[in-house]
């Protein structure tokens, strides 16, 4: 590994690359030096992206050792620091020398191309599993998020007890919803929706260039199912160690929902990464993802034998135990249509022995619906109900739909 170049004489330039925050010390910068030597207490300059340049002093000084931080007293080029001592900060901005001030070149951090709607649970088991669960909690957790995630934007909306995040893409916005859940937090979000825009009078989308190394076993199916989602390939090259090189450009929202097939069409040898690549016309309509779903009418507890009287009519996300309510989504209807079910029917007690009391009836196995698929599942009038203990589906209740 070739030592850093930089020089510890020259004028002090240090680009900020990360963002923490402590309640503490308040908003931490993370980066490397460049050129010069930084002090604890020193007083410097931070050079924003639009030029204008503000005075302050290194409040803190921290160094890494292995994956803790250490406070130390000094850094020279090429040590990467973390420094406290600003308020207000932006990825790729520059901490310099106050009597020579001179800027790095700026990094540019990707513009959100996915928008969700985050709202407070309000289904009927909402505060049954969740710590955190009121509208100002929810806000106040989102805001904390904005002061180290550069790349998420988070807006009001006409209802106080929702608010429209909008991130990179699918799992930039679950590592999110997955890392709240952790920490207690019980709400709602609704399906994921790609951010268009007009540009020259032309309706435009986000298009993202998609790079996957995958074994040449499964090169076939990875481009089936990216010219299914309106993907185009720009190069393949295969490898000596008998894996495929695959470079598209493709639609954001054609890469909602990619990764979980993606992993099932490479069984989970494939390495995917996509990065934006710019706006362009609008393509046409996807492939729909699915039949209707099958939804619970009543609020109890799901029996086996009304679960095995209803198998033909689709496939099961719950098992025997589960709790459901009026509305709450169970399964995937084989046909179009939705279809409400009554899941909770218990059998008759009586009696008489049936001819078949000895045979050992089975269920199918229920559809595991993980926060990854979940997220790719939900349809634009269905919302994710996410607590710590459950992922729950759920039809917005002005939908009709065909009762059984």
């Amino acid at each position: 590994m070739p030592a850093p170049i930089g020089d510890p004489e020259k004028p002090l330039q240090m680009q900020v690359t990360t963002l923490d925050y402590s309640d503490f010390l308040g908003r931490i910068m993370i980066g490397k030096i460049h050129n010069g030597t930084i002090r604890n207490g020193q007083t410097v300059a931070l050079i924003r992206d639009d030029g204008s340049i503000k005075r302050g002093r290194v409040s803190k000084l921290l160094g890494f050792k292995g994956l803790a931080r250490i406070e130390i007293d000094e850094a020279r080029a090429g040590d990467l620091v973390a420094v406290s001592g600003f308020d207000e900060v932006n990825i790729g901005e520059t901490i310099a020398c106050p009597d020579h001030p001179e800027a790095l070149p700026l990094i540019k951090v990707d513009e959100p191309t996915l928008q969700m709607t985050f709202v407070v649970n309000d289904s009927p088991f909402a505060g049954k599993e969740g710590k955190f669960v009121t509208t100002r909690q929810l806000r106040d957790r989102l805001q904390r998020e904005l002061l180290t995630n550069v790349a998420l934007r988070v807006e009001d909306t006409d209802s106080p007890d929702r608010f429209s995040v909008s991130g990179r893409g699918e799992l930039h916005l679950g590592i999110l919803i997955e890392t709240m859940r952790r920490e207690g937090f019980e709400f709602q979000v609704s399906q994921p929706q790609v951010i268009f825009r007009t540009i020259d009078g032309t309706p435009s989308e986000p298009f993202e260039m998609l790079v996957m190394d995958v074994p040449e076993e499964s090169v076939g199916g990875c481009i089936e199912k990216l010219g299914i989602r309106k993907g185009e390939m720009q190069n393949m090259e295969t490898t000596s160690d008998n894996r495929t090189l695959l470079e598209f450009v493709v639609p954001s929202r054609g890469l909602i929902g990619f990764r979980g097939e993606f992993i099932r069409a490479t069984r989970g040898e494939g390495i995917m990464s996509h990065s934006f690549l710019d706006y362009r016309r609008m393509q046409g309509d996807l492939e729909s993802r699915r039949n209707g779903v099958l939804i619970s009418f009543e609020e109890g507890t799901a029996t086996f034998y009304a679960l095995k009287g209803s198998e033909d009519r689709g496939q099961f996300f719950i098992t025997p135990g589960t709790k459901v309510y009026k509305g709450m989504i169970v399964g995937e209807h084989n046909r179009p249509p939705d279809l409400e079910l009554n899941v909770c029917k218990m059998k008759q007690v009586t009696n008489i022995r049936s001819a078949g009391a000895e045979v050992l009836d089975t269920l199918q196995a229920p559809m595991q619906m993980t926060l990854e698929r979940a997220l790719e599942y939900i349809g634009p009038d269905e919302m994710l109900e996410v607590t710590p203990e459950s992922i729950r589906l759920r039809k917005l209740p002005s939908k009709k739909v065909a009762k059984r």
